[in-house]
């Protein structure tokens, strides 16, 4: 399965367009990350525990958003779009939202 940012992908043009696809993570952040994220930015350095929390979420949108194009018989995503939103109480929940449009490619 190819993921893209780009609205296509070189040299293999789009036989047809079969939707929308969406993949979504929603993390919660536990207390002793938060803390330790805290005192990180008071120090400085960079905060390790969100970066690879962040991460996580990401890939796993990324891999629901391919599993949804694959159902539809997708070989492709274009135009994926990542957003990060926290909610919750304290901003102590992460959401990772993955949204493009899958595609058949025309086969090499």
């Amino acid at each position: 399965m190819i993921l893209t940012t780009t609205p296509s992908v070189e040299g293999r043009p789009v036989q047809e367009y079969l939707g929308v696809v969406a993949g979504e993570a929603i993390v919660g952040a536990n207390l002793f990350r938060d803390l330790f994220a805290a005192v990180r930015d008071i120090v400085g350095g960079r905060a390790g525990a969100y970066e690879r929390v962040m991460e996580e979420a990401r890939d796993t949108a990324l891999k629901e958003l391919a599993a949804r194009a694959s159902e539809l018989g997708a070989n492709a995503v274009v135009g994926i779009r990542l957003d990060y939103e926290t909610v919750g109480g304290g901003a102590s929940i992460l959401m990772v939202a993955a949204t493009g449009t899958a595609v058949r490619l025309e086969a090499r």
